[in-house]
């Protein structure tokens, strides 16, 4: 299935039936009269979120969604029935924006969750309802109102608990490969990966969403590369995991650059709890490693994980500072980054039999 996480969708409610013009003409019924019923309402648009979606690539084969006309009024002040609704289905995490594609209108964060984005309009009356004392015989009925029509915009956010950065070929693919089912594509190539990638990680029995966005380069928010339009997609997630790969000649500029992207484009992603990983480190030497690892600390300021997904190293320590800082901020708690300078020699000896 192809990934699209924008489209824009034309929208129209139902149109109001009619109401009838109708008078009662019956053999041995003395007293007629106008009995002609009201106009039936038009259908409405709504939005729902339904399982089972993670793009918006529907909307890429069908733009106009139009409800139906309300039914008019008949006679024996019969009342139209209303006309069938149009229900759009979207992922969770699909924001819809006026035309302008910048007016909120709603955020979908759960699923099941519904919303009328088009009232259809209201039926108009039968002469049935003009009847009055001065006005025994009315001659004339109420057309009805017409519906609504707008242009929208929807545009996808992913719901995860922890999102990938790094430049491309940092090893974020590899790592979501490892640590989940999800099976992204994965080249010694930049930007190998072109849209995002959801996977389910497990560590000591807590499970979590990973996100992996194409790779950031410098420029990015000016459309450099694929430029940071994917960067949506990890707003919604509780840390985010910097991955730095060993084989950059500089680290700390690597760091830098995305870390600049990420300030660039806001949204809150620079207030995020951050871990910081040096990956692919088994490319490296004891003493490079060293070096690089220095100058990394150095410029994030803290001591970073080692890690290699492709030798399972340091994956467990990865996965279990993700999961303390993703249930911290579960429960309401402080999101500081949890002390793994020092992991226990138990973490150690199970890392190789978790992985």
């Amino acid at each position: 299935m192809k990934f699209l996480d924008e489209a824009k969708v034309y929208i129209k409610s139902g149109d109001g039936g009619a109401g009838a013009v109708s008078f009662r003409r019956e053999k041995f019924i003395e007293f007629g009269g106008p009995d002609g019923g009201d106009g039936g309402r038009g259908g409405d648009v709504w939005v729902e979120v339904v399982n089972g979606l993670n793009t918006l690539i529907d909307f890429r084969f069908q733009q106009h969604f139009k409800a139906s006309i309300g039914q008019h009024g008949m006679g024996k002040t019969r009342t139209g029935a209303k006309g069938s609704d149009v229900v759009l289905k979207v992922p969770v995490g699909t924001q819809i924006f006026e035309e302008d594609n910048e007016t909120l209108i709603i955020d979908l964060t759960k699923e099941g969750q519904r919303f009328r984005l088009a009232a259809g309009g209201n039926g108009g009356f039968g002469n049935a309802y003009f009847k009055s004392s001065t006005n025994q015989a009315p001659t004339h009925a109420n057309p009805g109102l017409a519906g609504e029509e707008k242009t929208i915009w929807l545009r996808l956010k992913l719901i995860a608990d922890a999102g990938l950065v790094g430049l491309p070929n940092a090893g974020k693919s590899t790592f979501l490969a490892t640590v989940t089912r999800a099976r992204p594509k994965i080249a010694n190539y930049p930007f190998t990966t072109l849209h995002p990638n959801l996977g389910v990680a497990t560590i000591d029995g807590r499970e979590f969403v990973l996100a992996d966005i194409p790779g950031l380069i410098e420029g990015a928010h000016e459309g450099v590369g694929i430029g940071d339009r994917f960067l949506g997609h990890v707003e919604r997630t509780r840390v985010l995991l910097h991955l730095v790969s060993a084989q950059e000649e500089k680290v700390g500029k690597a760091y830098k650059t995305v870390k600049a992207e990420l300030d660039a484009y806001g949204g809150g992603l620079t207030d995020k709890p951050e871990i910081v990983a040096l990956s692919q480190i088994d490319v490296l030497d004891e003493k490079e490693l060293k070096k690089k690892a220095k100058e990394l600390e150095k410029a994030c300021g803290r001591p970073p994980l080692l890690l290699s997904a492709a030798a399972h190293i340091g994956m467990t320590e990865a996965l279990r500072a993700l999961r303390d800082i993703i249930v911290s901020a579960s429960n309401g708690g402080d999101t500081a980054l949890p002390d793994r300078s020092m992991p226990h020699e138990s973490e150690v000896e199970e890392e190789d039999d978790r992985l």
